[in-house]
């Protein structure tokens, strides 16, 4: 069953020297029990992606095309009212800096009892003996007893456990985990996405896995969506795209990866950087920094599916039946 739709989307920013999508024509799904990551450097609109699921966006933002279907309902238009509802009950978030997420003045236990009470109607003592319950699931040790502490006394990485116990405290059908490991020890890291892979595992949720991280998405997602510039790239299963990349930016990114047989010298890199928003180019976005760009690379590219059936799909000229014959270089 699918949890998550999104179709065509564009997110628009009015900007003092205009408007500009920071999302462009994004499409993907998100299967129950499936983990879709959602990779690319910082710029290319993976939070505003989130943001825009969440009915989060600052003002000078709006959905300005397409749609946000959760399960069978289009949400992108639902008054706060509405979103407030959707938001802990249907669509639960981890946030990447889980100090930002958490209130300093309330103590984790109250924090994670708010919503059981709120969504589910639970009684004060109820919403306790589960928001303990859930501080067990995420292995908090002696949660009884540390229920009553303010997230201040907690390290980061339980800090993290209480931010995912709050976010699957009423089960929702979608978990958005957004960069879920930064700044976070290496032990830390692996512990948490093991906790987030058996929670999805138990409650058979959607998880939309937001990383820049490869090798996150190589040990933790079944699906990957690559984004650029506000666009999606290219889609594939994950050992679809790890074999065979597509697009000049996804083979980039995977040739920067280290690897235990290849010298640590060997590593490429990207020259340049994502432009600003303002100045993202009309066609390709990725047209200024490719080794492949060609004249008709001033035109978006449409999405073409490799292979039959494969899911993999990938919007690039060099894969479209005559672009590359428009070739610069």
């Amino acid at each position: 069953m699918t949890v998550l739709t999104i179709e065509n989307l564009r997110t628009t920013l009015r900007l003092d020297s205009g408007d500009c999508d920071a999302l462009r024509e994004v499409s993907f799904s998100v299967d129950e029990g499936e983990t879709l990551a959602i990779v690319g450097e910082s710029g290319c609109g993976k939070s505003m992606l989130a943001m825009s699921i969440m009915g989060l966006l600052p003002s000078i933002a709006t959905i300005s095309e397409g749609h946000v279907v959760l399960g069978s309902r289009a949400i992108e238009a639902e008054p706060e009212a509405a979103m407030e509802k959707v938001r802990g009950a249907e669509i639960g978030m981890v946030f990447q800096e889980p100090m930002t997420a958490l209130n300093p003045v309330f103590t984790v236990g109250s924090q994670i009892a708010e919503p059981l009470r709120d969504h589910l109607g639970l009684s004060r003592a109820e919403a306790r003996k589960t928001a303990i319950d859930l501080m067990e699931r995420v292995r908090i040790p002696s949660a009884a007893s540390r229920y009553d502490s303010y997230p201040h006394e907690f390290s980061g990485g339980m800090r993290q456990r209480v931010v995912i116990a709050l976010a699957i405290a009423c089960r929702p059908k979608l978990l958005i985990a957004d960069e879920p490991t930064t700044a976070l020890d290496v032990t830390v890291q692996r512990q948490i996405l093991d906790l987030l892979d058996t929670l999805q595992d138990q409650e058979k949720m959607g998880m939309l896995l937001i990383t820049h991280n490869l090798a996150i998405v190589a040990g933790h997602a079944d699906r990957v969506v690559v984004m650029y510039g506000g666009d999606v790239v290219e889609q594939a299963t994950v050992r679809d795209l790890f074999r065979s990349p597509a697009h000049p930016y996804a083979r980039a990114l995977l040739a920067s990866l280290p690897r235990v047989d290849r010298d640590l010298s060997e590593l490429a890199s990207i020259p340049g950087r994502v432009p600003p928003l303002a100045k993202l180019p009309d066609g390709c976005r990725f047209i200024d920094r490719c080794p492949h760009a060609m004249d008709v690379c001033g035109k978006m590219p449409p999405a073409v599916e490799l292979g039959q059936g494969t899911r993999h799909t990938v919007r690039c000229w060099l894969h479209v039946e005559g672009g590359s014959d428009a070739a610069v270089g």
